[in-house]
């Protein structure tokens, strides 16, 4: 064979190979295609189903939350009970009083045999308070049913009471004539009585 058709021979080879490559890089792409769009497609398929679930899902009404297992109710502790000597049962009478008052007086009516009250400690007491010179009752723990407890000589009551009431013993009965200037000052304001005061005043308990 001629050197010509030799080379016309191996050119033709080469062309054929080259359609065969290139008709079997065409078929895999075609494949490739094929499959790329099969699983987008089951995506899609599969995005729908789970809107179309939550969807009827959503139609559901919303289960209430589980409530709060419920707590043992927490029981208050009883209040002390304070034990009412037998001279201090009864209310006592308040009348008012003759001259001026320029310090602070307290008198006892009944005295008793406890342990004096400290500042700082809490008091529980029975009271009445009248102004002085007309013997109005304007408080008294006793008309409301039950006796007051407070902090004595720490300013939560008046100077009359915080300076008075120091010293006193638990069990007694003490009347304090108070000056203005202790008690709410000269003029009534809200509701509180001006000028000087008596208190009749019971100490029930003291306690540190």
């Amino acid at each position: 064979m001629s050197e010509h058709k030799r080379a016309s021979a191996t050119g033709a080879a080469r062309r054929i190979a080259e359609e065969m490559a290139a008709k079997h890089a065409a078929e895999a792409r075609r494949r490739r295609n094929a499959w790329i769009g099969a699983a987008g497609a089951a995506i899609v398929v599969a995005g729908v189903i789970a809107g179309a679930f939550w969807l009827v899902g959503s139609d559901e009404p919303a289960k209430p939350a589980a409530a709060p297992s419920p707590q043992a109710p927490q029981e208050e502790p009883p209040a002390p009970t304070v034990e009412t000597p037998p001279a201090l049962k009864d209310k006592p009478k308040v009348t008012a009083g003759t001259g001026a008052v320029t310090a602070l007086k307290v008198t006892p009516v009944v005295q008793g045999t406890g342990p004096a009250v400290k500042s700082g400690q809490t008091i529980t007491v029975n009271y009445v308070g009248v102004t002085y010179k007309d013997g109005k009752e304007f408080d008294s723990s006793w008309k409301r049913g039950e006796p007051a407890s407070f902090g004595i000589g720490v300013g939560q009551v008046i100077p009359g009471w915080d300076k008075g009431l120091v010293g006193v013993k638990v069990g007694s009965r003490v009347q304090l004539d108070i000056p203005a200037a202790m008690a709410y000052g000269e003029t009534a304001v809200g509701g509180r009585p001006g000028g000087t005061l008596r208190f009749v005043v019971d100490v029930l308990s003291a306690e540190d």
